[in-house]
């Protein structure tokens, strides 16, 4: 499977977008790293997908049997501890604190043992975007990150998680202050980032709530509709479009290049593929993910999952913490 440099894929992509020929794109964090392969030269002995329905994994769906789908899993963690946890915080914090910063998203890699192997983790995950990489990662995404339909590009931030077993959760979330600040910053960032690419940018919905089941029980999740107008020929254009929003301000922060050399500072791993974007145009349309929920196959074959939240000045660190470590898991149920 070839991989693309930055220059190359925007080329590629307007190309084939100009053309109106479908392809699949899945970009790394950094940006240096990136698939650009049209449907049917897509290996699905390298690479299955499925972003909302639109999947090259038909047969491997077959695996999902009841038999396999009743197996008990085996999910052992061993997440960093709060002590070092916290030096990371802590740097995050005091760049905050110092006006670098509004808003943080930081993350880590938790050590994971279990009975799935990444395909099997594929084909019997619910998620609304999911795709596995051979020997590299597997990641089963809620959340959007742009979708372009009938001329109009459409973002969804998502930023608020708290578990939905607990009392009055849905009032707890919403009137968290914490939570409004942080999902309000992002919510701005993302609208002034579609301003770059589209006109008449405006909130057409705010702060709503999803539920996302786990292994572990259900999820509650915040997030927010934007919607900006496009040019009538932004498919010729598709790859610059993609790239000047990269990355996702919902998994960076604000301002998004001084908050990404914080990022890199704090954080004690390569993010790779993820934090970056997956998705599909369609020749018309285009629909992608933001790739979180991310389980990494290392070279020794040993499994981490890379997981965070959302950092700004009222963040408390045992909260954050246990918010990094709620986010360990697999949606089979």
């Amino acid at each position: 499977m070839r991989f693309y440099n930055r220059i190359e894929a925007v080329c590629r992509m307007n190309r084939l977008g100009a053309e109106r020929r479908p392809f699949l794109f899945v970009i790394d964090y950094k940006q240096d790293r990136v698939i650009v392969e049209e449907p049917d030269k897509v290996d699905p002995g390298e690479l299955l997908y499925n972003l909302e329905g639109v999947t090259n994994a038909a047969a491997a769906s077959r695996m999902k049997t009841p038999e396999n789908r009743s197996s008990a899993i085996r999910w052992e963690t061993s997440p960093v501890t709060q002590e070092d946890y916290a030096g990371s915080f802590h740097k995050v914090v005091g760049h905050i604190r110092a006006g670098n910063s509004y808003l943080v998203n930081l993350t880590c890699a938790t050590p994971v043992r279990t009975n799935l192997d990444l395909k099997e983790v594929f084909v019997r995950s619910e998620a609304r975007y999911k795709l596995w990489m051979k020997d590299r990662f597997v990641v089963f995404s809620p959340e959007i990150f742009v979708k372009i339909r009938d001329g109009h590009i459409y973002s969804y931030p998502m930023k608020g998680t708290i578990d939905a077993t607990l009392a009055d959760a849905r009032r707890r979330i919403l009137d968290d202050p914490k939570e409004t600040a942080e999902h309000a910053t992002i919510v701005d960032l993302i609208r002034n980032d579609l301003s770059m690419v589209a006109t008449e940018v405006t909130v057409t919905r705010y702060r709503y709530i999803d539920e996302l089941p786990t292994h572990k029980g259900a999820l509650l999740q915040v997030s927010s509709e934007i919607r900006g107008r496009l040019a009538g020929n932004w498919q010729a254009e598709t790859g610059e479009l993609l790239f000047r929003l990269l990355p996702a301000g919902s998994i960076t922060g604000a301002p998004k290049k001084k908050t990404m050399e914080i990022i890199a500072e704090a954080e004690t791993y390569e993010r790779g593929f993820y934090t970056g974007v997956m998705g599909y145009f369609d020749g018309n349309s285009l629909n992608s993910a933001v790739m979180i929920r991310f389980l990494e196959q290392q070279a020794d074959g040993s499994l981490i999952f890379k997981s965070g939240g959302g950092i700004t000045s009222q963040s408390d660190l045992e909260s954050e913490y246990n918010e990094m470590k709620q986010k360990v898991y697999v949606p089979i149920y």
